[in-house]
């Protein structure tokens, strides 16, 4: 039988998260499962036995056809998906004065929908794909960092969390959110905080928990802030497994939990911190992982930019391989993964530490196909003349479509998209203000 895994809301109606299912292809292997498990009738089947626009489904690694054969030991994902069309596409953009929220066609010129925060620093916003929620970690200059959240980013009024917070008596404070990320229970997410800190909330957001056991860590006394701070950037949950989690930290290196994070260790192994000196590069954990994410269909995969270097783990974050031949730079921040195809992923390199521009002037995005062996340039209506532009951490997104759309956005204002995967640019806003964040969904009906 071949093993179908669901997310919610599928795998609530079905009871349970991988199901055994016979069926000798795709489209066969569907009906078995609604007649199986009837409250999924008419979830990603619709009234024709067709699967849904919005529904994409992968046998193993590669997006099937209906038609597509299935065989006992295949893994087939289902996985919500958007197929373009006008007015469907939202890009959530966090400035240094306030959210931008674009709203037009996918991969087309947007319109702001909203601007909301005007005048402080929103650090990121993300729409929790699983409630619709909207949350954006903002920093006030003046009053520090705080999470809000709402239903509808239209509106004027976003409701405030509890926290994140450090409790009392700790000898440091939040000084800012830098992620917010949704976990794998229903109503749990995380988030990151600088002086690199994890919090969980297990009400959809409303109050925040400090991980004791990553904030007590021994080492922490010896932790390195990079130049944006002591920061935890990247969540990286275990699809389906909610006791398997990976976290990158600013300069604090990779650490891995296999119990919902009450225990930690590190991940490490295979960076090369080429700014610290020779002999220590094989035992300090000054090391600064700049972003880091994992594949939802090959969940062993990882991919990472780290502070000089490209790199690729294979076995779960436990060891990393170096992947940045063939890059004009291998520094830089942004990286996106490929939520479909694990060997995908892309990158915007800058020149170096030192002069964090895109190399030449010209803006490019790259693309690897083979899980880093090669990359192509991807170019096309993007500027390629005297276009020194900064692209920021968590400003580089995608919408989870196939084709794929991808987003990015400057330190100087302009918001960049593509509606085919990266093969081809357009301007999408061009005069916002500097970016921090973007990311994109489905615009809500």
């Amino acid at each position: 039988m071949a093993i179908v895994t669901l997310r919610p809301p599928l795998r609530d109606l079905a009871g349970g998260r991988e199901i055994e299912i016979d069926g000798a292809t795709v489209a066969e292997l569907l009906q078995a499962l609604e007649r199986s498990h009837p409250r999924l009738a008419g979830w990603v089947l619709d009234d024709q036995g067709k699967i849904r626009q919005h529904i994409a489904v992968f046998v193993n690694e590669e997006r099937a056809t209906p038609d597509a054969p299935v065989a006992g030991s295949d893994r087939v994902h289902v996985l919500p998906s958007i197929s373009g069309g006008a007015q469907d596409a939202e890009v959530l953009v966090g400035t240094r004065k306030g959210l931008f929220v674009l709203r037009g066609e996918r991969g087309g010129p947007m319109d702001v929908a909203a601007r909301r925060f005007g005048g402080q620093t929103v650090e990121y916003a993300v729409r929790d794909p699983r409630s619709g929620r909207y949350f954006a970690s903002v920093t006030h200059g003046q009053y520090g960092p705080r999470v809000y959240f709402t239903d509808d980013p239209l509106i004027e009024e976003w409701e405030q969390s509890d926290g994140p917070r450090l409790p009392d008596g700790e000898d440091a404070t939040v000084e800012r959110v830098w992620i917010v990320h949704p976990g794998e229970e229903d109503g749990v997410l995380w988030a990151g905080v600088a002086p690199a800190a994890l919090f969980r909330s297990e009400d959809g957001g409303r109050t925040w928990t400090l991980n004791r056991a990553l904030w007590d860590q021994p080492s922490r006394k010896d932790w390195q802030p990079g130049a944006g701070c002591l920061a935890l950037h990247s969540i990286c949950p275990w699809p389906g497994d909610p006791d398997r989690l990976a976290i990158g930290i600013s300069a604090g290196g990779v650490w891995l939990s296999d119990d919902g994070g009450r225990s930690w260790r590190h991940g490490n192994k295979g960076l090369v911190p080429r700014y610290v000196p020779d002999e220590v590069r094989e035992t300090t954990i000054d090391l600064c992982v700049h972003n880091m994410y994992r594949s939802p269909v090959a969940p062993e995969r990882l991919f990472m930019q780290f502070h000089g270097g490209v790199y690729r783990s294979d076995d779960c974050g436990e060891t990393w391989l170096d992947i940045a031949e063939g890059l004009p730079s291998d520094f830089g921040f942004p990286l996106v993964q490929d939520p479909h195809r694990p060997d995908h992923a892309f990158v915007i390199p800058l020149v170096a530490d030192v002069d964090r521009v895109t190399p030449e002037g010209k803006v490019r995005v790259y693309e690897t196909s083979d899980a880093g062996a090669t990359w192509v340039a991807r170019s096309e209506g993007l500027p390629q003349e005297q276009a020194y532009l900064t692209v920021l951490r968590q400003a580089f997104g995608h919408d989870g479509g196939d084709p794929l759309g991808l987003y990015f956005g400057a330190t100087s204002g302009e918001v960049f998209g593509s509606a085919d995967g990266g093969r081809t640019w357009r301007t999408v806003s061009p005069h916002l203000a500097p970016v921090t964040s973007v990311r994109a969904s489905s615009a809500p009906a």
